[in-house]
């Protein structure tokens, strides 16, 4: 947890720097393959700082975090037995139950698997790579991250340009559970409507 935390200030001390932006989109990338830290904690500091910017913030978080989601899918796809022990040894969250679950859910839910995991705090790199040794349709996968990332970091964005700093206590708090009852509910209206039309 002190490595985590430290990674986290480390994160942080980017949005004072004049590379601000080019570590928003590097960070989106890692984050999507390997890195612990989601990008919403710098997405967060830039969109505060500049609340004008807010959305090419947000536009360059998203592109670099689905890119950052195709390299997860190719590691999955080309490199998964050579590299597995590394990241269920050093990558948090990346656990070979939490693999193998993905793996098995993929059968039935790949799309709304994607989805999910890119909107929602679910480790979006355990979902890239599963996806990868699935061989899932990458058009499909490519898809639903985008809709999904790009759902996430916009509403963060939207946030803080509407509220401003004012919103920042609330995101960091409970942005997350938020997007888990919006994602739940969105699930629940799609079965519903399933249920009904059948």
């Amino acid at each position: 947890m002190k490595l985590l935390r430290k990674l986290y200030d480390w994160v942080l001390s980017w949005a004072e720097s004049p590379y601000g932006t080019a570590a928003l989109f590097l960070l989106a990338f890692a984050e999507s393959s390997f890195f612990p830290i989601p990008p919403d904690v710098l997405l967060i500091a830039l969109c505060v700082g500049n609340r004008l910017k807010s959305f090419w913030f947000a536009s360059l978080c998203t592109i670099g975090s689905v890119l950052g989601g195709i390299f997860g899918y190719i590691i999955g796809f080309s490199v998964w037995i050579a590299v597995q022990d590394f990241f269920f040894k050093y990558v948090p969250g990346f656990t070979p139950e939490a693999f193998e679950y993905v793996k098995n859910m993929y059968e039935n839910y790949n799309f709304w698997i994607v989805f999910v995991a890119a909107f929602t705090p679910i480790p979006y790199k355990v979902i890239t790579i599963a996806a990868g040794v699935c061989t899932i349709n990458f058009p499909m996968f490519l898809i639903a991250s985008t809709i999904g990332r790009s759902a996430r970091f916009f509403l963060v964005a939207t946030l803080i340009f509407i509220f401003g700093d004012k919103i920042r206590d609330f995101i960091d708090r409970w942005f997350d559970w938020c997007v888990v009852a919006f994602t739940v509910l969105l699930v629940g209206g799609f079965v519903v409507i399933k249920w009904w039309a059948s």
